[in-house]
């Protein structure tokens, strides 16, 4: 595989989350070029300059355009808020880039279907930034799950809570704005589906309630704003296999930092994880003596691929950009034309079908079919 050139717009937090795993894909793995940092995009050309300098790109400009008409760039990792995603994903798709962008994929089901349908005519690999089924230890559930390890799944229960929004009297924020989506569901909510996607299958129908914390909130320059986004969901599932579900998101949840607690039970046992212990999980198995049935806790080990590209030994742990090193790897393996574990924007389309399921069963106040 040759080295790939990369051009990178935006450069918060999930911006140099990918320029580190463009950084540390080669010398993690072994086995492919180093891409090439070649231009990056921001806002502002002092702002793009200071970021080109700081994560090592070659160029560097004001206007997100230029990235893609790059013809160094083969491909675009996309890291900007939620609602540029389909403009720019568009873009970058009819002008011949493969795509790496963050989720969600987009604010509206037609933008994501566009998007799909962008992906579909360009022929080119276009992945969403779900990092947390490449987890070793989300990948060694999945193995277990095939193997019957608990047997037959006849529910799943999931949480995801963070607190970075808990605090009510800070201002008003662009992920307050209904521009950015439905709130904990779209800018939430797909990371546990991910995961169920991964490891259950796709999701037939829903209910759904939301709630926010509160009316409004301050604006920075004075006065007060109306609060258009929910920061808590909760749902009620059921699979396309009948399997049932229950999934609750708050991104207001005070003392939460990165939970993403999954708890899957079958007919012969139960596996349990949670993203804050993301380095272990615990499985029951009925089939163990009586006199020693419980929970046995699994920590992450060079058995469990690729944690051995990482760290030679067990229980000493990977974290949450390193699962964006193995995405990467992921990322250039589909664009090698490889079986690849990524979520594309075929199968991000269903995720965002099913938040939008969830949010018109909240507007209607019924369950609602997955279209």
């Amino acid at each position: 595989m040759g080295s790939i050139g990369v051009g990178l717009i935006g450069t918060g937090y999930m911006g140099k989350c990918h320029a580190l795993a463009w950084n540390a894909v080669a010398p993690t793995f072994g086995d492919v070029d180093r891409p090439r940092l070649v231009h990056l995009g921001e806002a502002n050309e002092a702002l793009a300059q200071a970021k080109a300098a700081e994560l090592g790109f070659a160029r560097a400009s004001g206007d997100w355009r230029a990235v893609i008409a790059d013809p160094e760039v083969e491909i675009v990792s996309i890291t900007t808020p939620n609602q540029f995603h389909a403009e720019m994903a568009i873009a970058a798709l009819e002008a011949g880039k493969h795509v790496w962008c963050e989720k969600p994929m987009a604010t509206s089901e037609a933008d994501a279907a566009a998007m799909c349908e962008a992906a579909r005519r360009s022929g080119k690999v276009a992945v969403l930034g779900y990092n947390y089924i490449q987890s070793p230890a989300i990948r060694q559930i999945g193995r277990l799950l095939a193997e019957g390890a608990i047997g037959a799944v006849n529910h799943v229960r999931v949480e995801m809570d963070e607190d970075f929004m808990a605090d009510q009297t800070a201002p008003f924020n662009w992920k307050h704005d209904a521009k950015s989506g439905y709130g904990a569901l779209d800018d939430f909510a797909v990371h546990p589906l991910s995961l169920l996607t991964m490891l259950i299958g796709p999701v037939s129908s829903v209910v759904c309630d939301m709630a926010k914390l509160g009316a409004d909130r301050a604006l920075a320059d004075g006065g007060r704003r109306a609060v258009e986004t929910h920061d808590i969901a909760q749902v009620l599932m059921r699979f396309a296999d009948g399997v049932s579900g229950a999934l609750m998101v708050n991104r207001a949840a005070w003392g939460r930092k990165g939970r993403l607690a999954l708890q899957i039970f079958g007919s012969a046992g139960s596996i349990l994880f949670d993203q804050e212990r993301a380095n272990e999980f615990q499985i029951y198995s009925t089939s163990d003596p009586a006199a020693v049935q419980g929970f046995r806790t699994v920590l992450t080990a060079p058995e469990h691929e690729p944690y051995g590209r990482f760290v030679p030994a067990p229980g000493h742990g990977l974290g949450f950009n390193d699962l964006k090193v193995i995405e990467a790897r992921e990322v250039l393996r589909a664009v090698a034309d490889e079986p690849a574990r990524v979520i594309d924007f075929a199968a991000g389309l269903a995720i965002e079908r099913t938040v939008h399921a969830m949010a018109r069963s909240f507007q209607t106040r019924g369950w609602v079919d997955v279209a």
